[in-house]
């Protein structure tokens, strides 16, 4: 089953129907602009789109649209601080596309240094892949592969404002209910996540 996000809403691609407000026999391409008008205009919360082989499904509906690939990572310090950044509006963790001869590891840790002005970044373990559309000029697919970081780092952070990043903190554990409630779903799942609540390093 793949779960992409969508104007807060989400469609799942599955092999067999699953409760949702809508849902929709794979037919065509244009299965998937019904369903994602749907939730576009916030008619419904949630679509299924099903087909009998849910990989080829997902093939469909990733070459029927712009297709952006991204990493980033979700950062903590040596007291367990966590590193959001505040842009647009909303708290989020740092991200970007991925690029030209870069692994996806390399990229996560460049974007979280370049978005933040962090350093010293050591990947522990992947986490969720994150998917969802957005629209500029025409619908885009984005996939966002994740990843938790350490680093022993606990000074003062750095936003690249240029990119619209207004603030780069460490938010401790005691202030992350407030800070997910202005945040986007595919970041809420992160942390909804078992697997992301591991011991943290001392060293």
């Amino acid at each position: 089953m793949y779960k992409i996000s969508i104007n807060e809403g989400a469609l799942f691609l599955t092999e067999t129907t699953i409760k949702s407000d809508k849902s929709f026999p794979f037919t065509s391409p244009h299965t998937f602009d019904t369903a994602i008008d749907l939730l576009w205009n916030a008619s419904v919360q949630s679509v299924n789109v099903y087909h009998s082989d849910v990989q080829k499904l997902w093939e469909y509906f990733r070459k029927h649209f712009k297709y952006i690939e991204a990493a980033g990572g979700l950062v903590y310090n040596a007291v367990r601080h966590t590193l959001f950044i505040y842009r647009l509006g909303k708290w989020d963790l740092p991200k970007g596309k991925v690029e030209e001869g870069e692994n996806l590891e390399e990229t996560a840790i460049r974007e979280v240094e370049e978005e933040c002005g962090i350093s010293n970044l050591e990947i522990i373990k992947p986490l969720k892949i994150a998917y969802h559309i957005y629209h500029y000029e025409t619908y885009i697919l984005k996939v966002v592969h994740w990843y938790e970081m350490y680093t022993p780092d606990i000074t003062s952070l750095n936003p690249k404002k240029e990119e619209n990043i207004l603030k780069a903190i460490w938010k401790n554990p005691q202030e992350i209910p407030e800070v997910l409630k202005n945040t986007y779903e595919n970041i809420r799942a992160l942390f909804d996540d078992d697997s992301s609540k591991t011991t943290p390093k001392t060293s």
